[in-house]
C-alpha cells in the first residue's frame, strides 16, 4: 500500500466511519482497515496519515489507536502464528518517522504514538535500535532548551515505557547491559532536566508563588515523569550515576514534599492540586525504592524524609482525589518499620500517635466509601474481599500496622485493643449514629486477626453473632456486610455446630435489598462449603439438608433484585451447593428450570463473563450430581436443556459455544449406547471446518468428538476419514497438537483394528511428517503415549509392521531416537503406567527386540535402561521443565476464548487396569524372559544400565522375589 494522496483520503474517510453510530458503514469501514492490514505498507501510510495535520482530529485519533493496535499484532509475532510481520524495510522507515511525529502531535495522538513506540522498543531496543536513545536525548534537550514542555513531556512518556522493562523482567547479563546503556545514555539529562525544572518552579515560589496555574501543570508533570524514569532506572541494582548524585536527587525529592504550593494545591476543580499529588507520591515511590534496596546509603537522608512523610500525611484531608499520595506516604513508612531503622518509631508516644494520627483515620469509612457501597457494589466487592485493595487507604493502614507488630508487638497489641474497646463503647452509647466506629472496629480485626493482636472467639460471640441474628437484614447493610466478612474469613476457625446454627441466618440475608449485602451472604456459604478437616469436607449433604429449599429458593431470588441480575458471587454459590447437596426429581427440575431461566437471558446479551462461566459450570454440576446415583435422570435433564443448547449452536453465540459443546458431551458421557438420534443428528454439523477454524471452539470440540467415538465408534465409522482431517490438522500446530493426539488417541482406544487397519498408515505418515519439520518436546511425549496405546490395545506386531509400512526398517530409528530417550519425561499416573506396560511388553515380547545381534542388543539395554528410570526415579528428577506453548484460553474473558468446566470434565480411563502394580509386571516379565535364555541378559544389563539403575533393577527383584538369571 503506497502512501498516495488517495490512500490516505480512503484511510482517513474509513477511521472516520469506524466511529459512525450506524452499524452497515461501520462494520464496511472495519472490514476494508482489515483487509488493508494485510497489505504491505499500510502501517507506513497510517503514520504518514497521522503526520497530516490537514486530517481531522477525530480521524487521527482513530489512525493512532488502529496504529498500535497494528504494531501490537504484526511488530513482533509469534513463530506460529497466522499472522504476517511488517516487513523490515517498512519497520525502518517507521523507526525513523515516528519520534518526529509523535512529538509534533498533540497530547491524546502523542500518547498514542508513545505507547507504539514502547511496542517497538519492547522487541528492537536497543540492539535493533541504536538510534533511538541519541534521537531522544537530542530532541529532550533541543525541546528543553526551546522550554517547550509538550515534547519535553513526550520524550519523557516514551523514556519511561520503553525504560519500564527494567522494573518487571528478571535480572540477567542480558538485561543490566541494556541498563547500562540507557544510564549511560539518559542519566545526565534526566537529571539536568529534573535540575533546570526544579529551578523554573523556585522562581515561581520565591516570586510569591502567584502566576498561571496552565503554565505550572506541564512543569511538574514533566518532575512526574522524571521520577518515573528515575524508579525504573534505580529498580534493578544502585547505579554508579546515582549514587554519585545522589544529594541532588534527594534534596529536590524532599523539596516536593515540604514546600506548599498553593497555585496547584488549591486548584482542586481545575486539576492543579492531583499533578502536584502525582509528583508527591512519584517521590514517596522513589524513596520507598531506596529503602526497600539502598537502606544504607539512604540512611543519612531518612529522618529528614520521614519527618517529611509524617507531616504530609497528617495534613492530607481524607478526600478520594488523595488516595494515591496517601497510600505511597504511608508504604513508606511501613518499610522503616521492618527495616533495621525501625527505631525511628520506638517511643510510646510515637507508636500511638501514629494509631491516632494516621492508622485510625485511614481506616474509617468514608463518604466515597459508602458512595461506592451503594452505588457500584462490583467494585466495592472487589476491593473489600477480592484483595484488590492493597492500594486503598484501609488496607495499606493496616499493613503499616502489621509492620509495625514486627518489632513491637505487644506495645501495638495494647493500643490497638484499647482502640477497638473505645470504638464499641462509642458504638453501644449511640448505635444509630456512631455505626461507623463498629465498622473501623470490625475491619482493623479482621485485616490484623493472622497477627493475634484480638481474640477473635470473643470478639465474634460479642460482635458479630449478634449482627448476623439482627431480624431486620436490611437495616445498617455496612455493618450486616461486615459481619458476613467477618464470618467469612474466620469459618475454618469457627466451630461446626456454631455455623449450622448461623448458616439459616445467613440464607435470611440473601434476600437484603442491599446488593453487597445479599453477595456476601452468598459469598459466605459458597466458602463454608469449601472448609475441610484433615482433606475432608467439613460441610457434607445431610448438613445442608434441613435449609436446602430455602436456600436455593432465596439463591434464586437474587436475580429478581435490581443490579443482581447477573450477580456472580450468587451463581458461584449455587455451583458450590450443586457440587455438595443431594438431589430428588422434583428438586433438580426446579434447580434446572431456575438456570435454564438465566441461560435464556444471558443468551439476549452475553456481558458477564465470570457469571455466564459460574452458570455454565451450575448446569454441569447439576447434571453431574443428579445423574451420578440415578442416570435415567439424564432424560428430565435433556428435555430441559436441548433447546438451549441447541439455539447456542445454531445461533452461533460465540461466548458459550465452548460451554454448550462441553455440555453436550458430559451428557453424551452419562447416556448408554445406543445414542438418542437427537445426538447423532448433531455429529455432522460437528465436523463442519467452519466450526474448527475459531481456535476458541477446539479444545470442546474435541471434548465432544471424543464423547462421540466413545459411545457410538461404529455408527460414526463411515465418518472416520474427515475425524482423521481434523486430526491431521490439528497436529500441524504446536498449540493444538496436544488435542490432535486427543481424537487419534480416542480412535485406537474406541474402534476395532479391521476398522481403523486402512487409515493406519495415513495416521503414521501424519505424525512424522509433523516430527521431521518441527519437534518439541511436548509432540514426541505425545508420540510415546500414542505410540504406547497403539501397541496395548492391537499388539505388538501390528505396531511394528505398520510403521515399518511408511520406511523400511523406520520404527528402530523411532525407537532409538524418540521412543528411548523420551521415555523417561513422560509425566500422569496413568500415562506413565501405559508406557510402562507397552514398553515392557515390546522389550519382552517383540521379535523386533529380541534378536541377537549386537545392535539389537544395545537397543534392548537401552530400553530397560529408560524404564527403570522410568520405575525408579522422581518425576522431579528425570522430567527437565520446558517452555510451554500457551493455552488457548487462559482466562475467563470476552475474545471468546475457551474456558473448561470442571463439572463436565471427562473422566481418564486406566486402559491397563489389569494391571495392578506396573512395577511387579515389569519385574515378573523381566524374570520370564530370562528364564527362557540364561546367561544372555545379565551382561546386558551390566553393560548398558548406569550404576543407579542397575541398583535399582536389584531392589525390584528382591522387592518381588524375582530373579534374571
Amino acid at each position: 500500500m503506497d502512501a498516495s494522496p488517495e490512500t490516505l483520503e480512503t484511510l482517513t474517510r474509513c477511521f472516520l466511519q469506524t466511529l459512525s453510530p450506524d452499524r452497515q458503514p461501520r462494520r464496511q469501514a472495519e472490514e476494508y482497515l482489515a483487509s488493508a492490514a494485510e497489505r504491505p505498507g499500510y502501517a507506513l501510510a497510517v503514520l504518514r496519515l497521522l503526520s497530516d495535520a490537514s486530517v481531522p482530529d477525530q480521524a487521527r485519533l482513530a489512525a493512532s489507536v488502529a496504529f498500535k493496535n497494528h504494531l501490537r499484532s504484526r511488530w513482533s509475532p509469534t513463530p506460529d502464528s497466522a499472522i504476517s510481520a511488517i516487513a523490515d524495510a517498512e519497520k525502518e522507515q517507521i523507526k525513523t518517522l515516528i519520534v518526529r511525529i509523535m512529538l509534533s502531535s498533540q497530547p491524546p495522538i502523542q500518547g498514542q504514538l508513545s505507547e507504539s513506540l514502547a511496542v517497538i522498543g519492547k522487541s528492537d531496543f536497543p540492539k535493533a535500535w541504536p538510534s533511538l536513545l541519541p534521537e531522544l536525548v537530542a530532541s529532550l534537550r533541543s525541546a528543553a532548551a526551546a522550554s517547550d514542555y509538550s515534547a519535553v513531556n513526550g520524550v519523557l512518556a516514551t523514556a519511561n515505557s520503553i525504560f519500564k522493562k527494567f522494573r518487571f523482567q528478571y535480572k540477567t547479563n542480558d538485561l543490566l547491559l541494556d541498563l547500562k546503556y540507557c544510564i549511560d545514555g539518559f542519566a545526565a539529562p534526566l537529571l539536568e532536566l529534573f535540575l533546570q525544572t526544579g529551578r523554573l518552579i523556585d522562581a515561581v515560589v520565591a516570586g510569591g508563588g502567584g502566576g498561571d496555574a496552565v503554565l505550572f501543570r506541564p512543569w511538574f508533570e514533566s518532575q512526574r515523569l522524571c521520577c518515573r524514569t528515575f524508579f525504573s532506572l534505580n529498580f534493578q541494582e544502585l547505579p554508579e550515576f546515582f549514587e554519585d548524585h545522589m544529594k541532588e536527587w534527594m534534596g529536590e525529592f524532599q523539596k516536593y514534599l515540604t514546600t506548599a504550593y498553593p497555585l496547584l494545591d488549591n486548584d482542586e476543580a481545575g486539576g492543579g492540586r492531583e499533578v502536584a499529588d502525582e509528583l508527591r507520591a512519584a517521590v514517596c515511590e522513589n524513596i520507598n525504592l531506596y529503602m526497600e534496596k539502598n537502606e544504607e546509603e539512604f540512611r543519612p537522608f531518612l529522618s529528614g524524609f520521614a519527618s517529611a512523610v509524617w507531616s504530609l500525611l497528617v495534613s492530607v484531608s481524607a478526600k478520594p482525589n488523595r488516595d494515591r499520595l496517601t497510600v505511597t506516604a504511608i508504604k513508606f513508612l511501613t518499610t522503616i518499620s521492618t527495616s533495621v531503622d525501625h527505631s525511628l518509631f520506638a517511643s510510646p508516644d510515637t507508636l500511638r500517635l501514629i494509631c491516632e494520627s494516621i492508622v485510625i483515620p485511614n481506616v474509617r469509612v468514608r463518604e466515597d466509601d459508602e458512595e461506592l457501597f451503594e452505588m457500584n457494589y462490583v467494585e466495592y466487592i472487589r476491593r473489600d474481599i477480592e484483595g484488590s485493595d492493597m492500594d486503598t487507604r484501609r488496607r495499606i493502614a493496616c499493613e503499616l500496622v502489621k509492620g509495625l507488630v514486627t518489632n513491637y508487638r505487644e506495645q501495638v497489641r495494647v493500643l490497638v485493643s484499647a482502640e477497638v474497646q473505645s470504638m464499641m463503647e462509642k458504638y453501644a452509647a449511640n448505635p444509630a449514629e456512631n455505626w461507623k466506629d463498629k465498622d473501623c472496629a470490625i475491619f482493623l480485626v479482621v485485616s490484623l486477626a493472622s497477627n493475634d493482636l484480638v481474640d477473635v472467639e470473643s470478639f465474634f460471640k460479642a460482635v458479630i453473632d449478634p449482627e448476623l441474628k439482627c431480624g431486620d437484614v436490611n437495616s445498617q447493610p455496612m455493618l450486616k456486610a461486615d459481619a458476613l466478612k467477618f464470618f467469612t474469613t474466620f469459618r475454618s476457625r469457627i466451630s461446626k455446630s456454631m455455623a449450622l446454627e448461623l448458616v439459616p441466618h445467613v440464607v435470611r440475608f440473601l434476600t437484603a435489598e442491599s446488593n453487597v449485602v445479599h453477595s456476601y451472604a452468598a459469598n459466605c456459604i459458597e466458602k463454608l462449603l469449601l472448609v475441610k478437616d484433615d482433606g475432608r469436607p467439613r460441610y457434607t449433604a445431610s448438613d445442608i439438608s434441613p435449609f436446602l429449599i430455602p436456600l436455593m429458593t432465596n439463591l434464586y431470588h437474587v436475580f429478581e433484585l435490581p443490579e443482581s441480575e447477573e450477580n456472580q458471587y450468587a451463581m458461584k454459590c449455587i455451583m458450590r451447593v450443586f457440587g455438595v447437596a443431594e438431589f430428588n426429581a422434583d428438586v433438580a427440575a426446579a434447580c434446572i428450570a431456575g438456570l435454564k431461566t438465566r441461560l435464556n437471558e444471558v443468551c439476549k446479551n452475553p456481558k458477564n463473563p465470570v457469571f455466564n462461566h459460574y452458570l455454565f459450570e451450575s448446569v454441569a454440576a447439576l447434571v453431574r450430581r443428579t445423574c451420578e446415583k440415578d442416570p435415567s435422570l439424564i432424560k428430565t435433564l435433556e428435555a430441559s436443556l436441548f433447546d438451549i443448547l441447541q439455539k447456542i449452536l445454531v445461533e452461533d453465540i460465540a461466548e458459550f459455544l465452548p460451554y454448550a459443546l462441553q455440555i453436550f458431551a458430559q451428557m453424551i458421557d452419562i447416556n448408554r449406547p445406543p445414542l438418542p438420534g437427537t445426538y447423532m443428528q448433531l455429529f455432522g454439523p460437528l465436523l463442519s471446518p467452519e466450526l474448527w477454524v475459531r481456535q476458541a471452539n477446539v479444545p470442546a470440540l474435541v471434548r465432544l468428538l471424543q464423547a462421540y467415538l466413545q459411545k457410538a465408534p461404529m455408527e460414526l465409522k463411515q465418518r472416520l476419514s474427515e475425524v482423521l482431517g481434523i486430526f491431521q490438522k490439528l497436529i500441524g500446530s504446536a498449540r493444538t497438537e496436544e488435542y490432535g493426539f486427543y481424537i487419534v488417541n480416542t480412535v485406537i482406544e474406541n474402534l476395532s483394528y479391521d476398522v481403523i487397519s486402512l487409515y493406519v498408515l495415513h495416521i503414521w505418515n501424519a505424525l512424522f511428517t509433523r516430527l521431521h519439520k518441527q519437534r518439541t518436546i511436548k509432540f514426541i511425549k505425545s508420540l510415546v503415549i500414542f505410540m504406547s496405546l497403539f501397541l496395548v490395545k492391537h499388539g505388538h506386531a501390528p505396531l511394528v509392521n505398520t510403521i515399518n509400512a511408511v520406511q523400511e526398517n523406520i520404527f528402530g530409528v523411532i525407537l532409538e531416537q524418540f521412543w528411548i530417550p523420551n521415555l523417561k519425561l513422560i509425566t500422569g499416573s496413568i500415562e506413565v503406567k501405559l508406557c510402562l506396560v507397552a514398553s515392557t511388553r515390546l522389550l519382552c515380547e517383540s521379535p523386533s527386540l529380541l534378536q541377537d545381534s549386537p545392535p539389537i542388543l544395545v537397543l534392548w539395554g537401552k530400553m530397560l535402561d529408560s524404564i527403570v528410570t522410568l520405575l525408579s526415579r522422581p518425576e522431579q528428577e528425570r522430567v527437565e521443565d520446558e517452555p510451554e506453548v500457551p493455552d488457548i484460553g487462559e482466562a475467563v474473558g470476552y475474545t471468546a476464548s475457551f474456558v473448561n468446566l470442571y463439572n463436565a470434565g471427562k473422566k481418564e480411563e486406566d486402559l491397563v487396569k489389569d494391571v495392578k502394580d506396573p512395577k511387579e509386571y515389569v519385574i515378573t516379565s523381566l524374570a520370564r524372559l530370562s528364564a527362557l535364555a540364561p546367561g544372555k541378559y545379565p551382561a546386558i544389563i551390566q553393560g548398558s544400565l548406569d550404576s543407579a539403575n542397575q541398583a535399582a533393577l536389584l531392589q525390584l527383584c528382591g522387592m518381588y522375589n524375582c530373579s534374571i538369571v
